[in-house]
């Protein structure tokens, strides 16, 4: 699963994108990353002028900008028309990560595609398939009809019931549980248009999940496009919840049934959310915040408190008096 090549200059870069170079064409770039979490070896992108500030702080060797941009940083920049298609692009080129997972192990009742040891003190049922450098510790138990791929480690005292699959590069924690039919891991709805259709953006993160989580039946949570997804210790998820491509959701949260968070939002600790809910992408939420059942949360919570309301969010006092105003208006 290593790279068939595991990296590449800047120049190599700009011509795969059809970009111009400002700095270094001969530094190497070994890997894809946010602009907040880039190293010296990564190149990143800047599209939504809300990472602006970023540009100045960001560790990486380079950032795919628009070709219009104007900056004092000293960085290397590929310029191009449509940064976002550009990361789309380049992300294609590390699709083929290498192995994380040192020490693969799997159950020898289970249907493997590579030869490995597990704990024999976990329970695997029948028609589990387990792939390469899966790792499975004790008291772990995989119900009938599961899937665990790629890249998948199940923590001590994890339970996953049936026909559950974890897609690839999950991370489930100590005494955390998945109930029926739930999917883990999968790919982000992640695509870049272009007037050849969409470009599909490789989703190359993580999807971790902390210790005493337990997620509902018939849920999917993506695993992150750069960075990771990450669920907090101690959440709870109902049934049928989406959670999209880098999501943060903090310790000891709560969600109700048939909600939904966007990609790249970032939740604080206790968060509690109310059925049929939804938060947009690219928000940050405090801690100790309540959402109300059927709310569409669509700008930054900053101060804790009960919010609930459709148009827009309020606290609740205020949306009170605003339901009494649109009564009278209806």
């Amino acid at each position: 699963m290593s790279q068939k090549k595991k990296s590449f200059t800047l120049k190599e870069l700009s011509k795969i994108i059809d970009a111009s170079v400002t700095g270094d064409e001969n530094i190497i770039i070994s890997n894809i990353a946010t602009i907040e979490e880039a190293n010296t070896k990564s190149i990143t992108f800047l599209s939504n002028k809300k990472y602006t500030k970023f540009l100045n702080t960001t560790q990486a060797a380079a950032v795919i900008v628009n070709s219009n941009i104007e900056t004092n940083s000293s960085i290397n920049l590929l310029k191009c028309s449509d940064p976002y298609l550009a990361y789309a692009k380049i992300s294609s080129l590390f699709i083929n990560k290498e192995n994380k997972l040192e020490t693969p192990s799997i159950h020898k009742s289970a249907n493997i595609s590579s030869s490995a040891e597990v704990s024999k003190l976990a329970t695997i049922s029948a028609n589990v398939i387990l792939e390469e450098n899966v790792v499975i510790e004790e008291g772990v138990y995989v119900g009938p009809n599961s899937f665990i791929g790629a890249n998948c480690h199940l923590k001590k005292g994890s339970s996953i019931s049936a026909n559950c699959s974890l897609v690839q590069d999950v991370i489930l924690g100590e005494h955390s549980s998945v109930h029926f039919g739930s999917v883990l891991g999968s790919d982000g709805f992640g695509y870049a248009p272009s007037k050849n259709g969409y470009q599909k953006i490789e989703q190359l993160g993580n999807l971790i999940i902390g210790d005493n989580v337990e997620i509902g039946s018939s849920c999917t949570i993506d695993r992150g496009a750069l960075g990771d997804t990450k669920i907090g210790n101690g959440v709870k998820l109902d049934n049928q919840i989406h959670i999209a491509h880098n999501v943060s959701i903090g310790e000891n949260s709560a969600i109700a049934a048939c909600c939904a968070i966007a990609g790249s939002t970032s939740i604080g600790k206790n968060l509690q959310m109310g059925g049929l809910s939804g938060i947009l992408g690219h928000l940050s939420i405090c801690d100790d915040v309540l959402i109300g059942a059927h709310t569409l949360v669509t700008k930054n919570i900053d101060n804790p408190g009960n919010y609930v309301g459709i148009m827009p969010t309020q606290e609740q006092n205020d949306w009170a008096k605003s339901s009494i105003f649109i009564k009278k208006r209806g």
